[in-house]
């Protein structure tokens, strides 16, 4: 079966200070995406759809596309803050994207077969991938609905230099996922981890808790139920400039609903990813490491995957 990868690569990456999904972390000049596309490619994934902003698709096209080997299958579609549903107007103080939801739905006409979704900013692991991509050949449309998620420990995933969003889930004794709730503010805080409220009230987290990475994995009736929820959603939320609709929302309703269900995957894999420029010293060598270990070669893309 033919499984594709989706990579949310169209933040703007404003905490960061630059476009961090382009930046290279590898000795020859890697990005973390090349990583996590060299990953998934051995683990069976053979397409790779990127989600990119509009003002990324010249240097895109002309230069980052260009790296890969031509078995590598690469394209992508745009996220427009005016790729809205007719009958509402974007407002003019509009300047953020719609959120990781919209992004994905940006992909309803590209993507027709299982698919995986990942940040282009985090490294999962090869592991992770087989595991997913395992999960994934395993379904069909005759049993839509039938989604996953790879989770990783909450201490394993915060940041020493600043807050961090994170849907933190809750699973039953089978591995299904009950309900997740988007933190979009987690830190570090008297050696604990806290989240905080749009009041500014903070709330104790437990470090064991499993969190979500946007690590996912669909079928493609998900793009429906992205689109009708985002309606609901844009028609609350016109207004607001600072408004997003993220994939752990959509989910858990479908899981209230008893849409779908959701397994969530355990992986032996340690996640690490760039929120700020202080992290990515911390990534260099990591990945470093990994290339000593013999994980990956000195330069990616000139072996053989």
């Amino acid at each position: 079966m033919n499984t594709t990868l989706l990579i949310l690569a169209a933040g703007m990456g404003s905490r960061y200070g630059g476009m961090k999904q382009v930046d290279p972390f590898g000795p020859s000049g890697e990005t973390i995406t090349d990583y996590s596309i060299y990953d998934a490619y051995r683990a069976g994934f053979n397409r790779f759809v990127f989600v990119i902003s509009p003002k990324m698709e010249e240097d895109f096209k002309t230069s980052y596309v260009k790296k890969f080997p031509s078995h590598i299958k690469v394209d992508y579609v745009i996220q427009s803050i005016d790729n809205i549903p007719e009958g509402f107007a974007l407002p003019e103080n509009r300047v953020k994207p719609w959120g990781t939801a919209h992004a994905v739905l940006m992909a309803k006409n590209a993507i027709h077969e299982p698919f995986a979704v990942i940040n282009a900013d985090d490294y999962y692991g090869s592991k992770s991938y087989q595991i997913m991509n395992d999960f994934l050949v395993g379904t069909s449309e005759e049993h839509s609905g039938q989604y996953c998620m790879v989770g990783f420990e909450l201490q394993k995933t915060v940041s020493e230099h600043g807050s961090v969003a994170r849907g933190v889930c809750k699973v039953d004794d089978q591995g299904f996922l009950e309900g997740m709730v988007e933190r979009i503010k987690i830190y570090l805080q008297d050696g604990g981890i806290v989240y905080e409220n749009e009041d500014g009230s903070t709330h104790g987290l437990d470090p064991m808790d499993t969190v979500s990475m946007n690590l996912f994995g669909f079928t493609p009736d998900f793009f429906n139920h992205i689109e009708e929820t985002f309606k609901v959603f844009i028609k609350d939320n016109i207004n607001n400039p600072k408004a997003e609709l993220y994939i752990p929302l959509v989910v858990d309703n479908l899981l209230n609903a008893e849409t779908a269900r959701m397994s969530v995957l355990q992986t032996p894999e340690s996640w690490f990813g760039v929120t700020y420029q202080e992290d990515k010293p911390t990534v260099l060598a990591a990945i470093r490491k990994l290339v000593d270990d013999g994980i990956y070669p000195e330069s990616l893309w000139d072996a053989s995957v």
